[in-house]
């Protein structure tokens, strides 16, 4: 893993390995990272420090001869590892390697969905640049491109146009034949979600939805997100649970499985299915009060222990809390980085705050990571043209926060139109005192900006951004989490009082139904 994006991974490591003690196994972790707790001298019974390459791996399972070898819970990399060791006569526990490649396949992923009935995003797969641009234009702009088998979303891109799509597959490296590039419909103003999933081959069980606050298109480790979901609709939610029954038992997972969906007006469409442990494991398991990788462990080693899967017979929970999961960002460390976020990851770690309301526990997620929002003072809104409805709802919000406003241009005149008191600030490029004066001189306390696109920003407004980052002022890049921090100011300043609990008192609270 690179450092820095595993811990999740590191947390399902740890807990599987003192699981299997638990059930008597004697455990071997194979880790090169040292900035882990997996490598830590008491976590296994033996660490290898050794590249997660194939010849390395072969050696200790040659050298070891254990009962089997468990790939799913370090992320991706062990997963591409895994066919090629089977070939090798690796006996892999959990779900098979043939059902990994499925899910990496994306022909035969879609026949599969097209099988069980449900929709996906139109697609294709390229390895030239005619090729791509021609299923760019058959699937229409936007398009979602990225490179198969990678993980925290590397190389990937929203392309626009056919200009940016040859770009992109010239600059393309590594492409064959059956390593493709990847085009999906860019699904537009789409809520994206994801659901865990632990399955044991013929039932599956799924502890809760996790709505990510921003809009498809980010990577979802940087997304933050809520759980259990909070703007999706119950038939929403019903379909969700439904498809990734369907999809686990028809892919007979054994262990845990991650999928992503995205909601574009009515429709529930499937981005994709890992089956494998997720990112946001630790994060379900803590907000829902549930063991999931003990759990998927004792199901995995079910076939040497004889033990019964416990699948079947666990219920659906009520949690009446939510929990939120924010992503920690080191832009700090590169103040000339744009601070944007897109479908490339760019966290280096994540936070998960947990609340009665969910902007109260969006505010203290983000006041873990490091960010805390100010509960009053003057906040500056400057939004592209779609987002201009939430800047005003945003805006009403903290004005009866106390907030004075300040907003640029045609977001100050939509905001004043709809009742609400602000002052219009100048950009840049418009004269003095402008923006940047403004953060110089300490006179705003939270900035909310979502980017301009190509077509509609005459200049370049990352300077805002990066000046939000030199002067250490909370700054907010989408009007998703715009509203949600508007929501989570006004809990803290209303209703916050003996709201401090530990996990355990949460998790009192849960009720199976």
């Amino acid at each position: 893993n690179r450092i820095g994006q595993g811990i999740e991974f590191d947390y399902c490591c740890v807990h599987a390995a003192k699981s299997l003690k638990k059930l008597g196994f004697e455990t071997i972790i194979v880790n090169c990272n040292p900035e882990t707790v997996s490598t830590d001298y008491d976590t296994s019974d033996k660490l290898y420090f050794e590249p997660l390459t194939l010849e390395d791996v072969l050696s200790i399972y040659r050298k070891e001869n254990p009962v089997g070898v468990i790939a799913q819970f370090g992320g991706q990399t062990p997963l591409n590892l895994a066919s090629d060791l089977e070939k090798n006569g690796v006996k892999i526990l959990g779900t098979s390697p043939a059902v990994i490649d499925l899910a990496e396949d994306r022909d035969r992923f879609r026949e599969m969905m097209e099988k069980l009935e449900i929709p996906m995003p139109e697609s294709g797969m390229a390895t030239t640049v005619e090729e791509a641009c021609e299923i760019a234009e058959k699937i229409g702009y936007p398009v979602m491109v990225r490179p198969s088998y990678v993980l925290g979303g590397r190389g990937m891109e929203v392309v626009y146009d056919k200009e940016s799509m040859t770009g992109y597959m010239q600059a393309a490296v590594g492409v064959t034949p059956d390593r493709p590039i990847l085009i999906d419909r860019f699904l537009q103003h789409a809520t994206e979600c994801e659901a865990d999933a632990i399955a044991d081959g013929t039932h599956a069980y799924v502890p809760a939805v996790m709505e990510h606050i921003e809009l498809a298109g980010i990577h979802s480790g940087d997304s933050a997100c809520i759980i259990p979901s909070k703007h999706i609709s119950a038939e929403h939610l019903k379909t969700i649970k439904d498809y990734t029954r369907k999809i686990a038992e028809e892919m007979h997972v054994v262990g845990l499985m991650n999928m992503q969906y995205a909601i574009e007006g009515n429709t529930v469409y499937v981005l994709e299915a890992n089956p494998r442990a997720s990112r946001t494991v630790p994060l379900v398991s803590k907000v829902c009060g549930i063991r999931m990788v003990p759990i998927a462990t004792e199901i995995i080693t079910s076939e040497i222990t004889g033990k019964e899967s416990p699948v079947p017979t666990m219920k659906e929970r009520k949690i009446p809390y939510y929990g939120v999961k924010e992503a920690v960002f080191p832009f700090n460390m590169f103040p000339e980085v744009d601070p944007i976020l897109g479908p490339e990851m760019r966290s280096t770690g994540e936070v998960l705050g947990i609340s009665r309301s969910s902007g109260g526990a969006f505010y203290k997620a983000e006041e873990a990571a490091k960010a805390t929002l100010p509960l009053s003072g003057t906040v500056l809104i400057s939004v592209n043209k779609q987002d201009k409805p939430e800047a005003v709802e945003i805006a009403k919000i903290l004005h009866m926060n106390g907030f004075k406003i300040v907003a640029t241009g045609s977001t100050c005149d939509r905001i004043n139109g709809a009742g609400v008191p602000a002052d219009k600030i100048k950009k840049l490029y418009e004269g003095r005192p402008n923006i940047q004066d403004a953060i110089s001189n300490g006179e705003v306390d939270l900035i909310i900006n979502s980017p301009a696109g190509k077509a509609e920003s005459i200049t370049d407004d990352s300077y805002l951004r990066k000046a939000a980052i030199k002067s250490k002022i909370p700054y907010i890049t989408t009007a998703a989490a715009g509203i949600a921090a508007a929501e989570g100011i006004d809990h803290m300043n209303h209703r916050h009082h003996g709201e401090i609990h530990s996990l355990q008192e949460w998790h009192e609270q849960i009720k199976e139904l």
